[in-house]
């Protein structure tokens, strides 16, 4: 039996497909290695968000040829897209599979074999058509990531990903529910929603939208919760909102990426929102759901972002009250706008105003949970921990704040009422089981 071994770069859909990937080479009769061992096959899919990324890439890429020089080494995803050339002259490499062709793994490995074709990258500008992967299980136990979309039609000054992963492509509504479905009977309780531009499911499609998705799943037996993947804050109108609200499955944790809280560095960014309508959106959500966790991402040292916009974002982060704030350096992409733009920042003011940032979600975050001593929340179980000679049941509440309960019990998937009596850690609640 041949061995194969994957190794996932960069955001949840990536990690999507590389499981979906893992999932295909099992049925095709492949034996799945931890990535450090020797293997017929090693599988990397690669990541090209930042220069970095691309590095990193790489580096996985020789190591993977200097772990078995005679193994079969196939680099997929964006990295593949953006720099498909320049890998088909590196000997690292054997294959090349772009995005939107992961599926066709098995045709591909063959065509290896027989002919040794090696590049397998179609032009995304022009391809509409959304390709079907699927799971029916996760390396998680008890929550299970589902891709629903890919693409982007954004155009952040910022961000490749328009480049590498095509226009907006959304999923067959009917596929999401099999998969759901199939999950549900595999005793998966949660369902995590990703994609590219999440919001942006259902433009392609005629009649269908992310609420309706949402609410397919919902219905669907042994389906406890729904929690979404990263948003734009357009998307939270006063219908949308009142119809997540009318959703008891969906949790109320909402990941709206802001980036900025600067108007003139999010026009920098070409954002397609400013601050008032950011607000807004935050203050729908929490008209809506009770003590909502919001959380976001934040680039610091952005081109031309000068203190004063830097201390406009910091004082907006604090109107805000985010549970947790996503602190990213500002890394130049090749290819991108932004990585042309003047006044480019120095990297010790991004560290400064990183760590800035880095304290004050440290605060925000212990604030939010605070607010938990003394109530009963709603805890998913999801493993065990020995902490302190102690063994803890460990799970999240719907709010995604973590929590631990001091119990031998294994309580792994279950559904359990938790009283929060305090901090376990910087990071983790504790509290005693209502039973």
């Amino acid at each position: 039996m041949k061995k194969a071994a994957l190794h996932n770069l960069g955001c949840k859909v990536n990690a999507y497909e590389t499981e979906a990937m893992q999932e295909i080479l099992e049925k095709h009769g492949y034996e799945i290695v931890p990535f450090g061992e020797k293997a017929d096959v090693y599988l990397i899919n690669t990541c090209s968000v930042t220069n970095i990324a691309d590095r990193k890439s790489r580096q996985m890429l020789h190591r993977a040829r200097k772990m078995n020089p005679d193994a079969v080494v196939i680099a997929a995803g964006c990295y593949v897209q953006a720099a498909g050339q320049e890998l088909l002259q590196d000997s690292s490499v054997d294959i090349l599979i772009g995005n939107n062709e992961k599926a066709n793994l098995p045709e591909i490995l063959k065509a290896w074999e027989e002919e040794h074709d090696a590049s397998h990258i179609h032009d995304l500008t022009r391809e509409h058509t959304y390709e079907e992967l699927s799971l029916s299980h996760t390396a998680e136990h008890t929550r299970a990531y589902m891709k629903i979309q890919d693409g982007c039609n954004q155009f952040c000054t910022y961000c490749i990903i328009p480049y590498t992963r095509g226009r907006v492509r959304s999923r067959k509504i009917e596929d999401i529910e099999a998969e759901a479905k199939r999950l549900a009977v595999g005793g998966y309780k949660e369902i995590v929603l990703t994609g590219i531009h999440l919001d942006s499911y259902g433009v392609d499609l005629e009649n269908e939208n992310l609420l309706d998705v949402i609410r397919r799943i919902a219905a669907i037996d042994g389906i406890e919760r729904i929690r979404l993947g990263s948003l734009e804050p357009r998307i939270m109108t006063e219908e949308f909102v009142e119809g997540l609200a009318s959703v008891k499955e969906l949790c109320p944790h909402f990941h709206l990426s802001m980036q900025s809280g600067c108007d003139e560095t999010l026009k920098r960014m070409n954002r397609k929102y400013d601050t008032e309508e950011f607000l807004a959106c935050c203050d729908r959500l929490r008209a809506h759901f009770d003590e909502p966790a919001l959380t976001t991402d934040v680039i610091v040292g952005f081109p031309g972002e000068t203190e004063e916009e830097f201390e406009t974002t910091v004082e907006f982060i604090k109107k805000i009250r985010f549970y947790e704030t996503h602190v990213f350096k500002y890394s130049r992409r090749k290819g991108t706008r932004a990585d042309r733009m003047p006044d480019q920042i120095p990297e010790q003011i991004k560290t400064k105003r990183s760590e800035k940032l880095l304290e004050l979600h440290r605060e925000n975050s212990k604030n939010y949970r605070n607010r938990l001593i003394g109530t009963t929340v709603e805890v998913l179980m999801e493993e065990a921990q020995e902490i302190d000679g102690i063994c803890w049941q460990v799970g999240h509440t719907r709010e995604y704040v973590k929590v631990a309960v001091p119990q031998d019990e294994s309580l792994t998937n279950q559904t359990v009422q938790v009283f929060v009596d305090g901090f376990r850690d910087q990071e983790m609640m504790q509290g005693k089981l209502r039973r």
